[in-house]
């Protein structure tokens, strides 16, 4: 049996529920599921990937395969009944998710994931004829679905891990913007997790860098916030600009014994700091 954690913006108690229950009939034990239910939730979806992968790689053993499913859908429009979904390893890993160049983003530029295998529904459903048993009728509901992350993506994931020969397309993942940095997580003590690398913002210890702030009259204005080695080298009920514990060292915005979300008027989505010049590679 493999950990299974499930990153998804369909995550109300009813979803939650139906997820649970159809991953453990296919699976033999139930997910944690993980609620992308934030104001940014591919930013959250991007970076909480990226950190599993990472936690599941960085044992100093062997350790056990995992599958990291991932469900962020974006509602433009643009692709008939929803964006397609894709699969791809990282080690002995295996993640499953909707193909979305920026939840995947984090994964093509720290670990180098830029090409995945994309899928079309009903060519996999009936592919699946050769080792699974579904009627007409059933093909009929798992494609036309509105809940695809509910009926496809856990078979999608099952039948990748069982061996199978699903039918996919090998496809790059988009290159996307690098824009100043954006504040992915704000975990439960009120951190503001950052998707970058210190080196994004000219961090240097004891270097103060100017940080906006939203007021509460809705106006912003510049702070400047001191960078220190970790949490408690930050006086107590000070700001400080922190190498933190996710992504591949990016930097936290946090309050000693208190909230920065909360300083600051910050939540997922925010740009609080401007990138200097460092470009990655596309």
């Amino acid at each position: 049996m493999y950990p299974i954690t499930y990153v998804t913006d369909c995550s109300d108690g009813n979803a939650r529920a139906r997820l649970s229950t159809r991953i453990g009939a296919l699976f033999g034990q139930s997910p944690t599921i993980v609620a992308a239910d934030g104001p940014d939730p591919e930013s959250f979806a991007a970076l909480t990937l990226l950190d599993c992968l990472q936690s599941a790689t960085t044992l100093g053993e062997a350790g056990h395969p995992t599958i990291t499913l991932l469900n962020i859908a974006p509602r433009d429009g643009v692709w008939p009944n929803g964006v397609p979904f894709c699969f791809f390893t990282y080690g002995r890993h295996l993640v499953a998710s909707t193909f979305n160049a920026r939840a995947l983003s984090l994964v093509r530029r720290e670990l180098g994931v830029d090409r995945v295998y994309v899928t079309d529904i009903r060519e996999v459903v009936e592919a699946a004829g050769a080792w699974a048993d579904f009627s007409a009728t059933e093909i009929d509901k798992i494609v036309g679905t509105q809940f695809r992350s509910l009926w496809y993506l856990p078979l999608l994931a099952k039948w990748v891990a069982d061996g199978h020969a699903v039918p996919a397309t090998e496809t790059a993942v988009p290159h996307t913007l690098d824009d100043d940095p954006t504040v992915s997580v704000v975990d439960n003590f009120g951190n503001c997790k950052l998707a970058c690398r210190p080196e994004d913002l000219g961090f240097t210890l004891g270097k103060s860098l100017p940080v906006t702030r939203r007021n509460p009259d809705g106006t912003t204005d510049e702070v400047d916030v001191t960078c220190y080695s970790h949490l408690t080298a930050v006086p107590s009920g000070a700001a400080g600009l922190i190498v933190g514990s996710s992504g591949t060292g990016f930097v936290e915005l946090v309050v000693r014994g208190g909230s920065a979300a909360g300083r600051f008027g910050l939540q997922a989505g925010d740009r609080p700091l401007r990138r200097t010049a460092v470009e990655y590679a596309a």
